[in-house]
């Protein structure tokens, strides 16, 4: 198999700096069909799921892929739209909107692209391009705010292994994590104040974060710390008291004990004590996905209706909206020092 841009550089073409953004990935269609692999691809990555290997592949090629495929199109219909997935309309949004404003701030000097983990365009797709458009430096951001071993780690085992086909390796920075940068809890302030203005103040603001398990934190994955930074300083900004918000964790997987408060009981507790109005929020999300908007916009606010809840209202990711765009763009700006400035001297 032939790798037509590696070695572009030095047959002449100029060189530059190449930015890839990535998020997870989404199946290319809501079938089970189209699941199937994105749902192999996704679960047969060990830092995703972290058991014994022939056990567990046996287990998921065996049954998991027999059954949780006909699940999870059932799922992704309920929000697909008509021009496809919301993450990869939302993502190559992003990429668009960043580019521009990227080449408004710094011209011609960088290219970017967007790529995900699991799906296409993958992340080999991604750094192919970029070094086929001459990049001999990269800057890969993964859009997850808080770093997991199964997310920003994840990336970097994709971006390395592709990378170690290459003749020449280009200079390389990774972004592991941005969950305390204060432009972006300023943007969350900024969004669900927003919202607030719009649609009123809740009884309780709940931060729902994306789960993980138990035993990754207690090998010393950041995760769970960060998570409850992000919201420490989020509700610092927001001016909140202890008791008018909390911290849970959704999407858990398998049997094992993971990162509590689960979301979904949290909001069972609520209603039946006596909370009627509710706010939830995705903090570690960078786009609205199947798990903002399937599982918490629509599964999370049934679970507190039918407990005696009244209220409940989603607050959207940020997704391609200007503020998030300029954030991006200047935390790449701040990513890119040194690189940048040899190229305006």
């Amino acid at each position: 198999m032939g790798y037509p841009g590696r070695g572009d550089s030095e047959r002449g073409r100029a060189a530059g700096i190449g930015v890839l953004i990535s998020n997870l990935g989404t199946p290319e269609a809501a079938t089970a069909a189209a699941v199937r692999p994105w749902l192999r691809q996704f679960l047969s990555d060990p830092r995703v799921v972290e058991l014994p290997r022939l056990p567990w592949l046996l287990l998921l090629n065996c049954v998991v892929l027999l059954t949780r495929p006909a699940r999870s199109a059932k799922a992704y219909r309920s929000i697909w739209t008509a021009a496809g997935s919301p993450l990869a309309l939302h993502t190559r949004a992003q990429a668009q909107a960043l580019q521009q404003l990227l080449r408004e701030r710094h011209g011609d000097q960088l290219e970017l692209r967007h790529a995900f983990r699991y799906g296409r365009p993958s992340l080999a797709d991604g750094v192919q391009a970029l070094l086929q458009a001459g990049a001999d430096r990269l800057l890969v951001l993964p859009l997850y705010p808080q770093y997991s071993s199964a997310t920003g780690g994840s990336t970097f085992d994709a971006i390395a292994a592709e990378l170690r086909k290459c003749r020449r390796v280009p200079d390389l920075r990774l972004l592991s994590h941005y969950h305390d940068q204060p432009g972006y809890i300023q943007l969350l302030a900024d969004a669900i104040r927003e919202h607030q203005r719009s649609h009123g103040v809740a009884q309780q603001l709940l931060l729902s974060f994306h789960g993980l398990p138990q035993r990754s934190v207690e090998q010393g994955d950041p995760y769970y710390n960060q998570c409850r930074n992000t919201a420490h300083l989020l509700a610092g900004k927001l001016g909140l008291r202890d008791d008018q918000y909390l911290v849970t964790f959704q999407s858990r997987f398998g049997a094992a004990q993971w990162l509590q408060p689960y979301t979904g009981d949290a909001l069972v507790d609520l209603a039946r004590n006596g909370t009627r109005s509710v706010q939830v929020v995705c903090p570690g999300f960078a786009a609205d996905c199947l798990e903002t908007l399937e599982e918490v916009a629509i599964g999370y606010r049934q679970v507190f209706l039918d407990n005696g809840g009244e209220q409940y209202q989603y607050i959207p990711a940020l997704n391609a909206s200007a503020p998030h765009i300029r954030f991006l763009a200047d935390l790449i700006g701040e990513n890119l020092r040194g690189w940048l400035d040899e190229r305006t001297t």
